[in-house]
């Protein structure tokens, strides 16, 4: 409904949309077919991921076929309540994403050192 307007309008999009959605705050003990109830309703996805990692549990991403439906869906579903927990819908930005996990294994690295050489960060 909504998407086939902004194609009308031959609209310009901001260049962080994207098909992809990186999605938070899921609960855990949510299913796919649930996922594809809440965000099927926007457009055809071609892919849904579910965290299941102790670090990624309760996030996932959404995969549209099409970039309008993927905007109208974060238009939507951002502040969409699911079991008494708020969705944060955003688009996956590739460069954000590996950063954090540049960060993490920089953090790790260096906890190697620290533990190779013996030094230590706590105070005593």
């Amino acid at each position: 409904m909504a998407s086939i307007s902004l194609r009308k309008a031959n609209t310009r999009l901001p260049p962080e949309v994207n098909r992809v959605l990186y999605v938070r705050n899921l609960p855990f003990n949510i299913s796919s077919e649930e996922m594809y109830d809440i965000f099927g309703k926007y457009g055809a996805i071609r892919q849904i991921r579910i965290g299941t990692s102790k670090e990624t549990r309760g996030t996932a991403f959404v995969v549209y076929e099409d970039i309008y439906d993927a905007k109208t869906a974060v238009d939507h579903l951002s502040g969409f309540n699911v079991a008494n927990r708020y969705l944060i819908v955003l688009y996956y930005q590739q460069a954000k994403m590996s950063k954090k996990f540049d960060q993490k294994k920089k953090e790790e690295e260096i906890a190697k050192m620290q533990e190779k050489y013996g030094v230590s960060t706590k105070d005593k």
